[in-house]
C-alpha cells in the first residue's frame, strides 16, 4: 500500500516530488514518457517559468537548451496579412530534456515506474490502479492519488467527469529546415481554421510548426491553415518527418480549475491551470505541485485539510490565469487584434 502515486511524470509531478520528499511518506511517480512518445511541446521557456524556477534556485545545463536562442516573435495574421514583431524572452530548449532534468531531481526515496495508467477503481481504504509497464500490465494500491497526468487526465475523467473543461487538439510537424531567412518564431492567427494561435520554432536543425484546432475536423484545419501559411509566407511545409498531436486545455471560469478532494488531488494542467492566452502550462505546473506538496507537510493525514489547503492556497494561481482570460480577449478578438497591429502599439522595427 503507497500512501501516494502520481500519475505522470512532467514539471509538476517533479515540483511536487521534491516539495514533498522529506514527509516520509511511501511516494511512487508513474512516468509514462518515453523517448519515441514525447509530449509534443513548443518547448519555449516562457518568463513567468523562468521566475518560477528561479526561485528554487534552478538552473539549465547547455544540454537542455536548443539553438537558436529567441528574442522576438513575427506575428502574423493571415486574414488581414498583416505583420509585426514583438519583444519577447524565452528560452528555446529540448522539452523532454527538460522534464527529465527535473525529474533527476526528485529524490530516490520515491520511486519511479515507467508505465502508463490504464484504469483507477476504488478499493477499501485508497484506490487500485491498473498499470500497463514494460513488463507487463501491474496493479498498485494507493491511499491518495495524484493526477499530474495533463489535459487528457485520467484522473479528471475518472473522478470528475462533470467538470468539463474547453479542449482544443494541439498538432505540430517537424521539418528539416536550415535555411536561415526564415524567422526564428512565428506565431500565426488564423480566423478562418482556428480560434487560437499557431506556431514556427527553429530548434536546432529542425523547423516545428503547429498550431491548437478544435477537436472537430482538426486535422483538415491544420492541413488547411498550413497550406494558406506556404501560399503566403513561401515556406515550403510539404514534407514533415514527424507529426504528433495531444489534447490542450483552454480555461475560461473558475469552474474549470478542480483541485480535488477525499485523496484524489489534481495538479498542473490536469486541474485546469494553463494560461488561456499563450498555453504556456510549465509555470503553472511547477508552482501548483509545490502548493500541493506544501498542503501536505502542512495539513497533516487529514484529507479535508489537505484539500481545503490546497484549494485556498492556489487560488492566487487561479486568480491570475482568470485575469490572463482578459488578455485572451485582446489577442485573438480579430477586429481588437487588427487594430493592435495596425497602430504598431509595443511593436519593435527591424
Amino acid at each position: 500500500m503507497w500512501d501516494i502515486i502520481v500519475i505522470g511524470a512532467g514539471p509538476a509531478s517533479a515540483s511536487f516530488g521534491s516539495s514533498i520528499a522529506s514527509s516520509g511518506l511511501k511516494i511512487m511517480i508513474i512516468d509514462g514518457q518515453t523517448e519515441d512518445r514525447p509530449k509534443p511541446c513548443g518547448g519555449l521557456l516562457a518568463p513567468d517559468a523562468q521566475k518560477i524556477l528561479a526561485r528554487f534556485d534552478f538552473t539549465l545545463p547547455k544540454s537542455v537548451l536548443a539553438d537558436p536562442q529567441i528574442f522576438s516573435v513575427k506575428t502574423m495574421d493571415l486574414e488581414t496579412r498583416q505583420v509585426r514583431f514583438y519583444q519577447r524572452y524565452y528560452l528555446n530548449m529540448d522539452r523532454l530534456a527538460f522534464d527529465r532534468l527535473m525529474l533527476s531531481h526528485v529524490p530516490e526515496s520515491i520511486t519511479i515506474v515507467k508505465g502508463r495508467c490504464l484504469k483507477i477503481d476504488r478499493c477499501e481504504k485508497g484506490f487500485l490502479l491498473h498499470v500497463l509497464t514494460p513488463e507487463g500490465e501491474k496493479s498498485f494500491k494507493t491511499r491518495r492519488i495524484v493526477g499530474a497526468d495533463g489535459s487528457s487526465s485520467i484522473v479528471r475523467r475518472t473522478f470528475f467527469p462533470d467538470k468539463k473543461i474547453m479542449k482544443y487538439v494541439a498538432i505540430q510537424q517537424w521539418f528539416q529546415y536550415k535555411n536561415a531567412g526564415v524567422p526564428f518564431y512565428s506565431c500565426i492567427f488564423d480566423q478562418k481554421t482556428s480560434e487560437s494561435c499557431s506556431w514556427i520554432i527553429h530548434k536546432n536543425s529542425s523547423l516545428i510548426y503547429g498550431g491548437c484546432f478544435a477537436p472537430k475536423n482538426c486535422r483538415r484545419a491544420f492541413e488547411e491553415q498550413k497550406k494558406r501559411l506556404m501560399e503566403i509566407s513561401g515556406l515550403d511545409l510539404s514534407s514533415p518527418v514527424r507529426t504528433e498531436a495531444c489534447l490542450a486545455s483552454r480555461p475560461r471560469s473558475f469552474r474549470d480549475f478542480v483541485t480535488g478532494k477525499d485523496g484524489i488531488y489534481l495538479i498542473g494542467e490536469a486541474a485546469g491551470f494553463i494560461s488561456p492566452s499563450s498555453f504556456e502550462g510549465i509555470s503553472s505546473a511547477i508552482k501548483s505541485g509545490h502548493i500541493l506538496a506544501r498542503a501536505f507537510n502542512n495539513a497533516g493525514t487529514c484529507e479535508n485539510r489537505i484539500s481545503a489547503t490546497y484549494r485556498r492556497n492556489a487560488l492566487g494561481l487561479k486568480m491570475k490565469l482568470i485575469l490572463k482570460t482578459k488578455k485572451r480577449w485582446f489577442m485573438y478578438t480579430p477586429w481588437v487584434r487588427h487594430l493592435i497591429m495596425k497602430t504598431g502599439l509595443n511593436s519593435i522595427k527591424r
